[in-house]
């Protein structure tokens, strides 16, 4: 897997309006310059937030994506426990090394972080 790639790529539309343009018009040029797997691309052009989630991309990342894709904080959150469903526990990067594996898991960390703030 090339999750840098995936995340790299995600970084440049969220802070760069011409790179948003750029995807808008040509998605499959832009895709093209990253070095993706066929799961990855597939993920990027429906936005399958769940399993780009599964796949280890940074929430963080992965937020302003979603919403690059006018999908709603509540969706959003949803999204990525549908992946967990569909697609099993996260499979790289920082989440993964947390050893959070679930969606129940999921719930009770983001229910942690809510009660911290």
């Amino acid at each position: 897997m090339s999750l840098y790639q995936v995340q790299k790529l995600i970084y440049q539309l969220n802070r760069d309006p011409r790179a948003r343009q750029r995807y808008a018009n040509e998605r499959d040029a832009v895709l093209g310059e990253y070095d993706l797997t066929q799961e990855e691309i597939g993920a990027l052009r429906k936005p399958d937030i769940g399993l780009l989630y599964v796949l280890g991309v940074n929430g963080q990342l992965l937020m302003h994506f979603a919403a690059l894709h006018r999908i709603e904080w509540t969706d959003y959150l949803e999204r990525m426990r549908q992946g967990l469903r569909e697609h099993g526990p996260v499979r790289e990067g920082v989440y993964a090394a947390t050893g959070y594996e679930g969606v129940e898991a999921h719930d009770a960390r983001l229910k942690a972080e809510r009660e911290t703030r």
